[in-house]
């Protein structure tokens, strides 16, 4: 998972705003990726790596626009028919969790990226479209991120990305597949709560 430490730097620059309306998906992207990232530059605690702040800003502006319950239930599998209705909170909660945990530490890796959005051909009757972009490095060279994007009564959410041809979810989904197979979907959610309850105390350290 190091890679998607080091890349999902540039999963912060697409962070959503209120709008009056459904915004188009790569509008979306491209309107807030400026705003999100002045305020990064701005911000010296950010900048300096001050976790609470960092925490706050992922979980307050990037992962709202992310569909957590088909997120979870893809990740998950087929062993998701199966759980009951307090497993399937709990594995969402947890994996919302998880993932706050993993773009915090994308923000305390940022160095002046910026977001290439390529134009988005689709219809009004579209309802899931794939936003390419590139996040442009310092130096120059650029990484290819695809969103895989949902349209619902909330606006466009995300529900899966792929960096350079290496989806989020799939990556997810071996490992949960792992888990559930050693101890079920009980052992899959003990380990997730081990997991950030772990960083949530080496944060606070």
């Amino acid at each position: 998972m190091k890679q998607w430490i080091k890349i999902l730097v540039g999963l912060m620059c697409w962070v959503g705003i209120a709008h009056a309306g459904i915004m188009a998906p790569d509008e979306l992207i491209k309107s807030t990726s400026d705003e999100v990232i002045a305020i990064i530059k701005q911000d010296k605690e950010i900048q300096s790596g001050n976790q609470q702040k960092i925490v706050a800003l992922v979980d307050e502006k990037l992962l709202p626009h992310f569909n957590f319950q088909r997120m979870t239930q893809l990740a998950v599998g087929k062993a998701w028919r199966t759980a009951t209705p307090e497993q399937k909170q709990t594995l969402i909660t947890e994996f919302h969790n998880l993932l706050v945990r993993t773009y915090a530490k994308a923000f305390s890796s940022y160095r002046d990226q910026s977001v290439d959005v390529k134009p988005l051909r689709m219809s009004d009757a579209d309802d899931e479209v794939t936003v390419k972009t590139n996040i442009i490095k310092p130096n120059g060279s650029a990484l290819s991120v695809n969103y895989e994007m949902q349209k619902t009564k909330d606006g466009w959410k995300v529900f899966d990305l792929y960096i350079e041809g290496a989806g989020l979810v799939p990556t997810y989904r071996n490992s949960f597949s792992t888990e559930i197979e050693k101890g079920g979907l009980d052992g899959l959610i003990k380990v997730l709560k081990e997991k950030n309850a772990s960083a949530t105390k080496g944060n606070s350290k």
